[in-house]
């Protein structure tokens, strides 16, 4: 094997709304590929997104606070109501909760398929192994709630900040275990 597993994914992002855990994770991925020159695609989605919303600014002031993402127009996103063909598109599903994960089986034993806890897929993935095996190692854990990245909604700037830092240091160890190395 080439130990290029990661040449091209495409990777989905998926929280509630889709206006802040799957957006935040949705720009700090692209950032990193970007700084590592790596061909991820990656869209974001919610399970009960309302269609064409905005980040809210506590989003946004959350994202622009970790100085690491560079330049970017976050007032671009739009929400977004997870479908069928998204999950298809997908390599991989990031989910910010177990329940996003049960969402998408309960639709769809296939679609649900490619699904995990995002912070179950940084903690639980075998390195050296090809994505198809490293979700099916993740999946084999079982869903735990314990694992959920904590919706900031309702929350105060800090409480958005620290969910920023929280998604931050799991995408950063995520671009370690999809590493090329």
């Amino acid at each position: 094997s080439s130990g290029r597993r990661f040449d091209v994914v495409r990777i989905l992002t998926l929280c509630t709304a889709n206006v802040a855990r799957s957006v935040m994770l949705a720009y700090m991925l692209s950032a990193l590929a970007e700084a590592e020159g790596r061909d991820w695609q990656v869209r974001s989605a919610g399970i009960y997104a309302i269609e064409g919303d905005g980040v809210s600014a506590r989003t946004r002031r959350a994202l622009e606070s970790l100085g690491e993402l560079g330049e970017r127009s976050y007032a671009a996103h739009r929400s977004h109501q997870v479908r069928a063909a998204d999950v298809e598109w997908a390599d991989v599903v990031l989910a910010m909760e177990a329940d996003h994960v049960r969402f998408l089986q309960g639709l769809d034993d296939h679609l649900g398929a490619r699904a995990v806890s995002f912070a179950q897929f940084v903690r639980h993935a075998p390195l050296d192994e090809p994505l198809s095996h490293q979700i099916a190692t993740v999946r084999a854990v079982g869903l735990s709630d314990d694992d959920d990245v904590t919706d900031p909604r309702d929350g105060d700037e800090a409480t958005y900040a620290r969910c920023a830092q929280e998604l931050w240091d799991l995408a950063q160890a995520f671009a370690v275990v999809a590493s090329d190395d």
